[in-house]
């Protein structure tokens, strides 16, 4: 069965507070070390102590170096990446993919290039061990899949390198993009670049505890006090069970919705291809009797979370409407690729899902069908028969 961790985030995500719960749920401390010695970092030390948080215990992690005052660009990280010798090949693809992460959006928020931005930082020593402490934990600790609550940033101001900015900082705030977010009130920064990165570059889903069978459990303690609760993140690690195989992928989306009775169909037709142009995953109407017994219309649209808000303008903008229901909803999908067959009557594409019997169902795409249906004078009903019996031979 696949083994999942869930970062339970409701105290936020830093890199020490990952490196931390790892630490707490089995990672080995020493390795982690002589990992990030690798790199050519021979005086870092890494070391785990046991605190309180808010009456909780927790693994705080301590990481001393000696003084430096360099500004790291991503080049320069990747290399000390691939030339260490105590990483493997899965840790260091993930610890570079976690690093791209924290580029990207620094070079958006500063109008730099990937080649030229520079960390400040996330490219501090600590920084660094943390992120590749965190990479070679989850390599270690045989972690399949990531998943995670949505994340709090926390409110308020901080200061960093290029002066007070609001929480959440510039970076953090890019690296969110497409995370659902919780509210919080917190006044301090709960999430930090580095833990944004973390899970942007490996979770799967954000949302609720999936099923699952827990054997390890770890907390990670950050550096900060909070007045109302324990400032620790919680790592739950196990196995999925039931429906929460590695063939159902799992996210969440928000679904619009308005009822319409003062919009014509032609109307209510050009909204729905306007909105799927934009970026909606689906939109439909379902018919409805409104109040004073007039014909109307559920008008639904389901949004990616990133583009919530640009969806709902348009809906807007694009009915009559002047209200609009919001839910924000867990999906499961199976997971899909694109795929096609061989038939007599020419190459056919489509998607193959896989089931979570671990079988697998092929659905020729219905534009291919009808073309080549069109061109070779058949049924397209015939022309999907075909392209599913040959998949299954």
């Amino acid at each position: 069965m696949p083994r999942i961790a869930y970062f339970d985030c409701l105290s936020g995500i830093s890199g020490d507070m990952t490196l931390g719960a790892l630490i707490d749920a089995g990672a080995d401390v020493k390795k982690i070390e002589s990992a990030v010695q690798s790199m050519g970092l021979p005086e870092v030390s890494i070391t785990a102590s046991e605190v309180k948080k808010y009456g909780f215990r927790a693994v705080s992690v301590q990481i001393d170096h000696p003084p430096e005052h360099a500004h790291r660009h991503l080049h320069h990280i990747t290399d000390m990446i691939d030339g260490a010798t105590e990483i493997s090949p899965a840790a260091k693809t993930l610890a570079k993919k976690i690093f791209q992460e924290v580029a990207v959006a620094e070079a958006k928020v500063h109008g730099s290039t990937l080649e030229k931005v520079h960390f400040h930082e996330v490219g501090a020593i600590d920084s660094i061990a943390d992120i590749v402490g965190a990479a070679v934990a989850l390599v270690s600790l045989g972690i399949d899949e990531v998943q995670s609550s949505p994340v709090p940033t926390g409110t308020g101001s901080i200061t960093i390198a290029h002066g007070k900015v609001s929480i959440p900082a510039p970076a953090t705030a890019e690296i969110l993009k497409g995370v659902p977010i919780a509210a919080c009130d917190v006044e301090a920064e709960l999430t930090t670049p580095t833990g944004a990165a973390i899970l942007k570059a490996q979770a799967t889903r954000f949302g609720s505890l999936p099923a699952m069978t827990i054997d390890a459990i770890g907390f990670g303690a950050g550096t900060k006090d909070l007045p109302s609760q324990a400032n620790v993140l919680r790592v739950l690690i196990g196995t999925v069970t039931g429906s929460d195989s590695t063939s159902i992928e799992s996210d969440q989306v928000v679904m619009l919705e308005t009822n319409i009775d003062d919009c014509t169909a032609e109307q209510l037709a050009g909204a729905a291809e306007r909105l799927m142009s934009a970026g909606a995953l689906d939109v439909f109407q379902t018919p409805c009797v409104m109040k004073k017994g007039r014909s109307g219309a559920l008008f639904s649209v389901l949004a990616p979370t990133h583009l919530v808000d640009e969806l709902e303008s348009l809906l807007f903008a694009a009915t009559s409407t002047i209200g609009i229901r919001r839910q924000t909803l867990d999906r499961h999908k199976l997971a899909r690729q694109d795929s096609s067959v061989e038939t007599k009557f020419g190459t056919i594409t489509g998607k193959t899902v896989t089931l979570p019997s671990g079988t697998q169902r092929f659905k020729p795409d219905h534009d291919a069908v009808e073309k080549i249906a069109m061109e070779k004078g058949e049924l397209a009903s015939d022309v999907r028969l075909a392209a599913q019996s040959k998949f299954t031979e």
